[in-house]
């Protein structure tokens, strides 16, 4: 069954980001990923996630997520757990701005998911602030 919108205009959505799955390779690299995610940072913090993984998400790509949310949203951004997030050790996640620039793009590793989360959900940090600092191969790795 196709998806039409993401359900992401609840309140509840407001302090949780949502994850979605676009990678149906590796069961076991799913969990490893989401693991990490559940894993507090050294400080204890940890970033508030829904988890989607419908197969229907199989292969779409960040534009077609994206025309999935609705204009209003209220979460500041989406990640994607896409090829890349899966085959790398790093588990370099794909965040999307659902914001201040609608559609921009940062990979994160899955360690310092809370940090942008966290950051963006309080409006203490900007997506721009994190796109921004990632690496020259476009991740972020944290401050």
């Amino acid at each position: 069954m196709p998806i039409e919108m993401l359900p992401l205009t609840d309140a509840s959505m407001n302090e949780c980001a949502p994850v979605i799955r676009t990678d149906f390779t590796d069961e076991e690299a799913w969990q490893a990923i989401r693991r990490t995610i559940a894993t507090p940072s050294g400080e204890g913090f940890l970033a508030n996630v829904e988890y989607f993984h419908d197969p229907a998400f199989q292969g779409l790509t960040p534009e077609q997520i994206l025309a999935l949310v609705p204009d209003e949203p209220q979460c500041a951004l989406l990640v994607v757990v896409d090829a890349v997030a899966v085959a790398s050790p790093e588990m370099p996640l794909l965040c999307v701005d659902l914001w201040a620039e609608r559609g921009r793009t940062v990979r994160v590793i899955a360690t310092e998911l809370w940090g942008i989360e966290n950051n963006l959900s309080i409006a203490n940090m900007d997506f721009e602030e994190f796109a921004d600092a990632a690496d020259e191969d476009g991740i972020f790795r944290g401050f």
